[in-house]
């Protein structure tokens, strides 16, 4: 089969597609014939190996000292169940789903193999693979820190970043959830925030929002971009930051402020589990959640894909199409 394959760090370039041999299920897992994948900004944090200073050794011990340990890269996948191992009991062949790991998967390919007790779904029937593909990543980091800060409908939301993957679907189920929500982001984007259902937003190069007087109840930013100093004086009492990129200096520092401040501030990993994949499943199917996408290439142009999201401007998701000879 075809596949991409990272064997070291660095450059898009590093990124070569060849002929590999085909998985072959074990008995928990399903083979799925993928049509879609995403590039993540963890994808291209980790071929890159793009991490904070202070996370650098434990990053080489659990992603590949010299090289990525995970030769294919890619985190999400949609497509078609193509065969299953003999202890599966929740799938069948021709099942068409989507599923997200971080650590397990490899979905640059045209097949991957997925363990049945992880974070793989039925495909919404309207969706298309290439817009299943859009959900996961996004939207469960999403979905998870709002969960965390318990949110409720009426309080004062802050989204910073809110044309990302991270972001548009932040906006999104925050709306859901019943509050009110102000999206930062630039002027160009202005309008793709405010069709997810922003009440508010805010032109990030033209006006600090730490400075303005409003305060809120979270404020989420879903890009490392803010300081969680000067987010204090936005937070009204009881307030929730979240930080979904926070290295473990940062992770030390908010720790500190929260003790100082009386507030609340979470900085975590958010795994993907399948319950959040079905509570967004619920979302979608209610029209209350929509997949973005930017982009889409073929597997073929992967370095290119690539390319584009380090350049950091991307507004939802880029999507990689799978195409196979039989289809």
């Amino acid at each position: 089969m075809k596949a991409v394959v990272a064997t070291r760090y660095g450059q898009p370039e590093v990124l070569e597609l060849r002929e590999v041999a085909k998985p072959v299920p074990q008995g928990n897992e399903v083979l799925v014939k993928i049509y879609a994948t995403t590039v993540t900004a963890g994808d291209a944090r980790t071929r890159g190996f793009n991490v904070p200073r202070s996370a650098w050794l434990p990053a080489r011990l659990t992603l590949g000292l010299t090289k990525p340990r995970k030769a294919i890269p890619g985190m999400v996948l949609a497509g078609e169940v193509e065969a299953v191992g003999s202890e599966v009991k929740q799938f069948k062949v021709g099942d068409q789903v989507y599923a997200y790991d971080i650590t397990r998967l490899s979905t640059y390919a045209e097949y991957a193999c997925v363990p049945e007790d992880s974070a793989i779904v039925l495909k919404p029937s309207i969706l298309s693979y290439e817009q299943a593909a859009a959900v996961p990543f996004g939207s469960v980091t999403a979905l998870y820190f709002l969960s965390k800060a318990k949110i409720r409908s009426g309080q004062r939301v802050l989204i910073y970043g809110a044309s990302g993957s991270v972001g548009t679907a932040a906006v999104q189920i925050a709306k859901a959830f019943g509050a009110e929500v102000t999206g930062v982001t630039s002027a160009g984007n202005a309008d793709l925030v405010r069709s997810l259902g922003a009440d508010h937003v805010i032109d990030y190069k033209a006006e600090d929002f730490t400075k303005n007087g409003q305060t809120y109840a979270v404020i989420f930013d879903t890009v490392g971009k803010t300081s969680h100093d000067t987010a204090l004086r936005s937070l009204s009492d009881g307030g929730v930051y979240l930080q979904a990129v926070a290295g473990p200096v940062e992770l030390i520092q908010m720790m500190l402020a929260a003790k100082r401040s009386g507030k609340t501030f979470i900085g975590e990993t958010a795994y993907p589990t399948r319950e959040a994949l079905k509570t967004l499943n619920d979302l979608l199917e209610s029209g209350r959640l929509k997949p973005v996408i930017d982009r889409c290439y073929p597997l073929e142009q992967i370095v290119e894909a690539h390319r584009y999201v380090d350049l950091g401007h991307k507004k939802g998701d880029v999507v990689i199409r799978v195409a196979h000879s039989s289809s």
